[in-house]
């Protein structure tokens, strides 16, 4: 990964706020000083840690206790934790923490897993159910599983605490089904491939008051840096091609999604 921070912003730049990241996975060992720094540069000004298991939940929220600027969520994602049952207690008990503002990763993934897939659909219900008792959003990740997702969140009530949609892959029909129960739409560098055309389209038409950006750190490094780790100070990247896809400033597009941010996650603070 290039340690090279990039050029700084300008002094009237509102600053982005990386809705999605991984910091406390083994590729940012011992490295959060350049993370920072590059953060900086690039006017990224705070990050959303996110669980993906148990396990790993103490090391995202000591990131969130050691930064003011990052905050955590806790969650199990759908193909994490030998395919165990999640106690929504459980969930809740851990949320109660100042620092984490949303539940999850959570949701259905069908592309890595295979066979009678009842037990990631419960895990998903157990999730949704912890949210709207700790009255927390919900990061929601689906792949080649829109279909049963949708309809396990109307089934449970996720529009009473909303959330996003992460990394966003999916059609403008999903969106627009995720929308209208209160959800926001986040794009990551997946929207800066070349190949991502119906996605590029997806991201022109989601209001502005629903957008997120994101990087899913430390993968899917956006245009220029494809390939290489990705980190949150890259985020810029992806907003900069959701401003160009909109015809709008950058500087727009920044004050938008980092609003978003903040209004959604309503236990964060700037």
């Amino acid at each position: 990964m290039n340690e090279e921070a990039t050029s700084a912003p300008p002094a009237a730049f509102p600053g982005l706020v990386d809705s999605h990241c991984h910091l406390d996975f083994p590729e940012f060992d011992g490295r959060m000083d350049p993370v920072r720094k590059e953060m900086d540069a690039n006017g990224v000004t705070h990050a959303l840690c996110i669980s993906v298991n148990f396990a790993g939940f103490p090391k995202v929220l000591a990131l969130a206790e050691a930064y003011d600027n990052f905050f955590a969520s806790v969650g199990v994602h759908p193909d994490h934790e030998e395919r165990s049952p999640v106690d929504p207690r459980h969930l809740v008990q851990l949320a109660h923490h100042p620092r984490v503002v949303a539940i999850g990763e959570t949701g259905l993934d069908y592309y890595r897993v295979s066979g009678d897939l009842e037990w990631q659909r419960d895990r998903f219900r157990a999730h949704i159910r912890a949210a709207r008792e700790c009255r927390k959003p919900l990061v929601i990740h689906t792949r080649q599983a829109a279909e049963d997702t949708l309809a396990i969140m109307r089934e449970e009530g996720a529009a009473e605490v909303g959330g996003v949609m992460h990394c966003f892959t999916e059609s403008q029909a999903v969106a627009d089904a995720a929308i209208a129960l209160g959800f926001h739409i986040s794009f990551s560098g997946i929207v800066t491939f070349k190949n991502a055309g119906a996605l590029k389209d997806v991201a022109r038409l989601v209001p502005l008051e629903r957008l997120l950006v994101e990087t899913d750190s430390p993968y899917l490094a956006p245009v220029p840096h494809r390939g290489k780790t990705n980190q949150p100070g890259l985020v810029r990247h992806v907003a900069e091609e959701v401003a160009r896809l909109r015809g709008i400033p950058l500087s727009e597009l920044a004050a938008a999604t980092t609003d978003n941010f903040f209004r959604l996650f309503k236990e964060t603070r700037r």
